[in-house]
């Protein structure tokens, strides 16, 4: 049942306003600072709720609080039957935005995007919690003067990967149920592995690549049931290397990938590192870090357009909800159009040959975009073509997996027999196999319909590293310095190498050296709608701590 339009008063401090979303947790309202009058969002879900999460999202955004991009929670507490959370207000998301800008962000866009995108998950890493639910929805932009700024919500499904008491991280376990959403969850979750820190980075990976392509390999895949369309999104994700699903991108996107895959599951990521990456093809592609996204261009053109001819035809909403602004000092954009259309324009009456010069402009701007949306439907065509795989391939592919994890085993035991032999006894060991037919795909199903894993757990190769490290130095390649070459691709042919930079004597500068990097601080005011939370599967509240 909506409460809006009911006056309620939340805390004796904010009164309810208009429902502006809805998730399976719960409504968001609009409300209003009494005292001073400025806007908030109210999230409210019934204390009855099968699975309550309000109250510990609650604590989880007053462990963040104060960081870039966290929002600050104003007021939590119960009211009459609901369990409320007041915290600030903020723009459109992600998938808003991007369905605002025809389904397809420029290269410019994505990696502005990028560096506040990695940014911001760090730091929630920082203070020992991993997201699980790294989708578009759930980064937003903000309003007024940080309305360039990326902001990061809905922390229900986080969870803490490291005790805050001793420091160590959560152990490894499999047979876990899926926590996220299928399209952009890692491939260790549909495997059922416990979630870290690589999995919200690879979680990004499939978000970037989005914004480039426009779509994802595995999206609008059917199936009779819900089950079924996992097993066929995780069979899809398994056979696309990273190669495939980044094909006609920058090299760096292949890089990032394939970096994040081969992490191990309690490495600890290197930030630095993949903010470099996308920093120095920033610069390279000569942008400017002027924060001027593909929505602004948008929103000016369609200014001028509207300006020009009052008249013409509305571009669709920038949000995904029917529901207009609701900011009421400012008249939806209908309303503003249809007024500037009874207005005379400027210089008198307009000439009939000044209105032919238009429609043929209109008509020439129409055949453009008709042109571009055939590209783009015949680009994705022969990119699904591309991307699919036929059932010989997968069978091969299956052998394939099956002979180097048999490989993998015979060498880990050599490696351990080696280890425990006096020096003089030490037999030379076999060189692994180059042929990059074996490490192509990291993830399979086997013959017999089991899952081939890059990784058993975590310290089952623990004593061997050292070995492994010598036997595969044709194939490993230290990181990269600050004037070196980017990596090879080649990176993701280890899935079984350790981790070759612990993050704490890192060559890598925190801060690049020919330009500032940081958070935007000014942008025009302007309100927009808190993103409703999506529905997430199979969510367990006593899994969280």
């Amino acid at each position: 049942m909506s409460l809006e339009g009911q006056g309620i008063r939340i805390g004796n401090k904010y009164r309810l306003g208009k429902k502006i979303g809805a998730g399976s947790f719960g409504e968001i309202y609009l409300g209003n600072n009494i005292m001073s009058g400025e806007d908030v969002a109210v999230k409210m879900e019934g204390i009855r709720a099968a699975h309550p999460q309000l109250e510990y999202e609650a604590r989880v955004y007053k462990t963040l609080a104060g960081g870039v991009g966290i929002p600050f929670v104003r007021w939590y507490g119960k009211e009459g039957e609901h369990n409320v959370l007041v915290m600030d207000l903020l723009g459109p998301s992600m998938e808003d935005l991007f369905n605002f800008c025809k389904r397809r962000f420029s290269l410019k866009t994505v990696l502005l995007l990028a560096d506040q995108l990695l940014s911001r998950v760090e730091y929630v890493h920082s203070k020992g919690f991993i997201h699980r639910d790294i989708k578009p929805d759930n980064f937003l932009m903000g309003i007024g003067k940080r309305g360039n700024q990326v902001n990061m919500i809905d922390f229900g499904l986080a969870k803490r990967f490291k005790d805050p008491k001793t420091n160590h991280h959560i152990p490894y376990r499999e047979n876990k149920n899926l926590t996220g959403t299928p399209r952009y969850a890692s491939v260790n979750t549909h495997l059922g592995i416990e979630q870290s820190r690589r999995d919200d980075l690879e979680s990004l990976g499939y978000i970037l690549v989005y914004f480039c392509r426009g779509q994802l390999p595995w999206q609008g895949i059917r199936a009779r049931t819900k089950k079924e369309k996992y097993d066929k999104i995780m069979e899809k994700k398994m056979i696309t290397s990273a190669d495939a699903l980044c094909r006609g991108l920058h090299q760096e996107f292949v890089i990032y990938l394939n970096y994040v895959r081969s992490l191990r599951f309690d490495d600890k990521p290197d930030y630095s590192y993949l903010r470099k990456l996308f920093r120095d093809l920033f610069v390279r592609e000569g942008f400017q870090y002027d924060y001027v996204f593909d929505w602004t261009m948008r929103r000016m053109h369609e200014k001028k357009m509207a300006e020009a001819s009052p008249t013409a035809p509305l571009d669709p909403p920038l949000y995904s909800s029917p529901m207009p602004p609701y900011d009421g000092a400012v008249l939806p954009s209908q309303q503003r159009r249809a007024m500037m259309g009874a207005l005379p324009a400027s210089g008198g009456v307009t000439s009939s040959h000044h209105r032919t010069q238009q429609q043929q402009q209109q008509q020439q701007q129409q055949q453009q975009q008709q042109q571009q949306q055939q590209q783009q439907q015949q680009q994705q065509q022969q990119y699904r073509t591309d991307t699919s795989k036929s059932p010989e391939t997968s069978k091969r592919l299956d052998d394939v997996m099956l002979q180097y994890q048999q490989q993998q085993r015979m060498l880990q035991h050599q490696n351990y027999n080696a280890s425990n032999l006096p020096p003089q006894q030490s037999q030379p060991q076999q060189q692994m196999s180059s042929d990059p037919a074996l490490f192509s795909f990291p993830y399979s199903t086997g013959p017999s319909g089991r899952i081939l894993m890059r990784e058993t757990q975590p310290g089952a190769s623990t004593a061997i590293k050292p070995a492994l490290l010598q036997q595969q130095q044709q194939h490993y390649m230290p990181r990269p310095g600050l004037h070196e070459q980017y990596p090879s691709p080649a990176m993701h042919h280890l899935p079984s190498v350790p981790h070759y930079n612990d993050n704490k004597n890192s060559s890598l500068p925190q801060h690049y050296p020919h330009k500032t990097f940081m958070d935007p601080a000014t942008t025009t005011p302007t309100n927009y709608q808190l993103k409703p939370k999506q529905h997430q599967s199979n969510y367990h509240h006593g899994d969280l701590f």
